[in-house]
């Protein structure tokens, strides 16, 4: 299998989602500007990910001190006997007594996903996936599915921009207002945007105070989505109080083009001459492949994923300008055929199957290419 370009024209999830449906064994290198990252998968699942402008096992210690789970000493003299004896790192903090093989693979784990969720940050970069035995990394990871990482990578993407309204600062603080309610009796809490479960309590007991976001980060060891997700939902059930440092916060990065645009009438605007933009590009594509609208017969792979990349491109407009006009997103996809904003086809377009789409908190949505 093919499969080498740009993030632009072939995004980071559909990436993941075609690795993980063919069930391909190789290695994906992704490149963005100095950052350079490297994915082994086995049978479809990620078996390892590393970070190759960093080196790996002196950010797993660095990680393990930020966490207070061993010291500075213990490091330096763990590094000093992997040198001699050329053991794995893990191998010599346990050996040591310095933490467990359980506690460690726990970090591992932590060290590998943050590195793979900060992969859907990319606005930009190359990728290409190369067929080959991969053999799994010396931590030892628990293998995971291609399509967990996916979902779990889009759900951040779109709950990011809400948890970032309150939680908005590396060098915030955290002050307790009151006690959090008991837990109750065979709920099932967590998971959902302003709702108090396990993680919230777990976080909850490290606040201290001239505690920064960054130090919660590392002392809680849930990565830095469900940390700044775990006090997002202290801070809204005002079991929390967040504390801004002095000085004016910096301006956030993910603005989009779009939401910068004054008022409803000029996003309705850009967002229509998207959809006219796309329209265009994707009848040159037809007229290049064939005249069978809707049908999933293009014959140039590379093709047919750039074709199916701006027409999601093109729904995504179309659902906003649904809610600009409605207030509301829709329940399902064909509501922007009733709206008189796409044709039944383009809701499948280049494929026979609908796209995947699911209505989320926070007037967001989720918007996947259908399993195929």
């Amino acid at each position: 299998m093919a499969l080498k370009g740009t993030l632009k024209d072939f995004g980071i999830g559909d990436i993941l989602q075609l690795i993980g449906q063919q069930q391909k064994t190789g290695t994906l290198h992704l490149r963005n500007k100095d950052q350079e990252v490297r994915v082994g998968f086995q049978d479809g699942h990620i078996i390892k990910a590393e970070s190759l402008t960093r080196k790996r096992k002196e950010l797993i210690g660095a990680m393990l001190v930020r966490a207070e789970i061993i010291t500075e000493t213990q490091l330096e003299a763990a590094l000093e006997v992997q040198k001699r004896t050329l053991k794995r790192l893990g191998d010599v903090l346990v050996q040591s007594h310095a933490l467990t093989a359980e506690r460690f693979q726990q970090m591992a784990q932590l060290q590998v996903t943050e590195t793979l969720y900060r992969l859907f940050t990319w606005k930009a970069g190359t990728y290409e996936f190369i067929q080959e035995p991969v053999e799994p990394g010396p931590e030892g990871i628990t293998p995971l599915r291609a399509q967990t990482v996916l979902m779990e990578g889009f759900r951040m993407v779109d709950e990011w921009p809400v948890i970032r309204k309150r939680i908005h600062r590396d060098d915030m603080t955290f002050e307790r207002v009151k006690a959090l309610p008991p837990p109750r009796a065979h709920a099932d809490e967590g998971g959902e945007l302003g709702v108090i479960g396990p993680t919230e309590r777990h976080v909850y007991e490290e606040i201290a105070v001239g505690r920064d976001l960054r130090r919660m980060v590392d002392l809680c060891g849930l990565g830095e989505f469900e940390t700044c997700k775990a006090l997002y939902n202290l801070v809204k059930g005002d079991y929390v109080r967040a504390i801004d440092p002095e000085g004016r916060a910096p301006v956030p990065e993910d603005t989009r083009l779009v939401a910068r645009v004054t008022g409803p009438l000029g996003r309705i605007a850009v967002t229509m001459a998207v959809i006219a933009g796309l329209a265009f590009i994707a009848s040159r594509w037809v007229g290049r492949q064939g005249h069978e609208p809707g049908a999933s017969r293009l014959g140039d792979p590379a093709a047919q994923r750039q074709i199916a990349h701006a027409q999601r491109v093109r729904i995504e407009a179309a659902l906003e300008v649904f809610q600009l006009e409605k207030g509301t997103l829709p329940e399902r996809l064909d509501a922007l055929v009733d709206a008189g904003l796409l044709s039944p086809e383009e809701l499948r377009y280049p494929w026979r199957e609908e796209y995947y789409y699911r209505r989320t908190a926070a007037r967001q949505f989720i918007l996947l290419p259908p399993v195929r």
